[in-house]
């Protein structure tokens, strides 16, 4: 899932802060959070559970190509997502791509490149958010989850954080080319503690790891549902 090393630099945001995000990014998070909240009626809840320094793992729920917007625009702070390497390539998408901290992935290769990617970020103190998923909802629901992140909580030692959307599924639906108008929530839910993440990822019980974030993601998506629904 990595693309080669050279692929990865141009993605790099070495000798930045992760306090202080680039021109680029902070120009896009700018226009962003003033048209959220008009054309999507975005709302957010538990901002506060975000860190306001050091590193964090988001585990988010995957319903549409829009959600890494909606729970990255809100964060005080830089956050750093992993994207497909094919991206990179389309002219424009790449270039902002690589100006607002995404790390590619190739999702033929071996993961390795990109975990150390989001090691590496991590180590720096940036956020990095995840979709452990592995691949858009069909159905609304949480699929179980991929365990390629049990590597980063290993590696790391940093707390991660659950995250819900509802709605994005309904502002841009798998095949549509049009994003739509529609209400769109985001809850951020409480940091899974780094003692408690040391003791659930031992080897051998990885799937008690799984179970736990995948249920606090479920309770996280399922309030931002309810919220929705209101």
């Amino acid at each position: 899932m990595a693309t080669e090393a050279a692929s990865a630099e141009t993605s790099d945001p070495a000798g930045e802060s992760p306090r202080q995000p680039n021109r680029v990014y902070r120009l896009f998070r700018a226009a962003a959070r003033l048209a959220f909240p008009v054309y999507f009626r975005l709302r957010v809840r538990g901002l506060d559970k975000i860190p306001a320094q050091g590193p964090a793992l988001l585990v988010i729920n995957h319903q549409s190509f829009l959600d890494s917007l909606f729970v990255g625009t809100p964060l005080p702070r830089t956050i750093c997502y992993l994207a497909r390497d094919s991206l990179f390539r389309v002219p424009v998408v790449g270039w902002i791509l690589k100006h607002t901290y995404v790390m590619p992935v190739n999702r033929e290769s071996a993961s390795s490149s990109s975990l150390r990617l989001a090691a590496d970020r991590l180590k720096r103190g940036y956020l990095v958010g995840i979709f452990p998923e592995g691949t858009r909802s069909s159905d609304g629901q949480i699929a179980p989850l991929k365990p390629g992140f049990i590597a980063l909580v290993r590696r790391g030692n940093v707390p991660i954080i659950p995250v819900g959307v509802a709605g994005t599924a309904a502002a841009l639906p798998r095949g549509s080319l049009f994003i739509r108008p529609k209400t769109c929530r985001v809850v951020y839910g409480d940091p899974i503690p780094t003692d408690v993440l040391a003791r659930l990822a031992v080897k051998g019980n990885e799937q008690a790891l799984l179970d736990e974030v995948r249920q606090r993601m479920i309770a996280c998506q399922q309030a931002a549902q309810q919220w929705l629904d209101r």
